[in-house]
C-alpha cells in the first residue's frame, strides 16, 4: 500500500501565478492577496480541513480583495498555481500492477474542482483521502485513520511519500512507514531500498 501526498509531490505549486493574474486585474492586487494569505493562514487551514464552507471563504477573500474579482474568476486563478511533476506521476501506472495507491491530500473544494481534478494521473488511485472532505488535516491522527478504514489493512504496510517532514512523521506515529519527497532521483532510492517494484 503505497500513499502519495499531492502538492509539492505530484503536483509542486506556487502561488505568484495567481498574484500575477489578479495584477492584470487590478495594480498590486497580487501583493494584496498573498499578504491577506499569508496573515490570515488559519483561514486557509479551516477551508482544508472542511470547517469553512466554500461561500463564506469566497466571499472572505473577495471581500479583501475589494471585491474586484468576481467568483467564478477567483475560483479558476486561485487554482492555477499547480504544474506536474512528470517524473513522479509516471510511476504510478508502473506502480498500480503491485500496490493500492491512495491520494492523501490537505486540500479544498477549489482547488479539486478548478486545479488537479482533470490530471490524467488521478485515474491510478484506489481511494482519494482530502482534508476537507473527511473533515482532518495532515499531521492529524484521524486524517490517517481514514487512510486506514478504506485499505483495512496493518499501519506496518503503509508507505507515505510527502514533502513535509511534519506529515510524514505523523504517519510514522501511526505506525506507518514515511518518506519525506526532497526529489525524484532520492524517492527512487527510498523505494529500491524498500523493494517496491515498478
Amino acid at each position: 500500500m503505497i500513499v502519495f501526498d499531492l502538492g509539492n509531490v505530484l503536483l509542486p505549486f506556487n502561488y505568484s501565478g495567481a498574484a500575477k493574474r489578479l495584477n492584470l486585474i487590478d495594480e498590486n492586487l497580487g501583493e494584496t492577496f498573498l499578504s491577506f494569505y499569508k496573515e490570515h493562514y488559519a483561514l486557509h487551514r479551516s477551508f482544508e480541513r472542511g470547517d469553512l464552507p466554500k461561500e463564506k471563504f469566497i466571499s472572505t477573500v473577495r471581500n479583501a480583495l475589494q471585491n474586484k474579482v468576481d467568483e467564478e474568476s477567483f475560483c479558476k486563478i486561485y487554482s492555477e498555481i499547480f504544474t506536474l511533476n512528470e517524473k513522479v506521476s509516471s510511476l504510478l501506472p508502473k506502480l498500480k500492477p503491485n500496490y493500492k495507491l491512495v491520494l492523501l491530500s490537505n486540500t479544498n473544494e477549489i482547488h479539486k474542482q478548478y486545479g488537479w481534478r482533470q490530471y490524467d494521473f488521478i485515474k491510478y488511485f484506489d481511494k482519494l483521502i482530502l482534508s476537507h472532505e473527511v473533515n482532518a488535516v495532515k499531521p492529524e491522527e484521524k486524517i490517517y485513520s481514514a487512510v486506514e478504514a478504506f485499505t483495512e489493512l496493518p499501519p506496518e504496510t503503509h508507505l507515505f511519500i510527502d514533502d513535509i517532514l511534519e506529515y510524514v512523521e505523523g504517519a510514522k506515529k501511526m505506525g506507518w512507514d514515511g518518506i519525506q519527497f526532497t526529489g525524484y532521483e532520492k524517492l527512487i532510492e527510498e523505494l529500491q531500498e524498500r523493494s517496491i517494484q515498478f
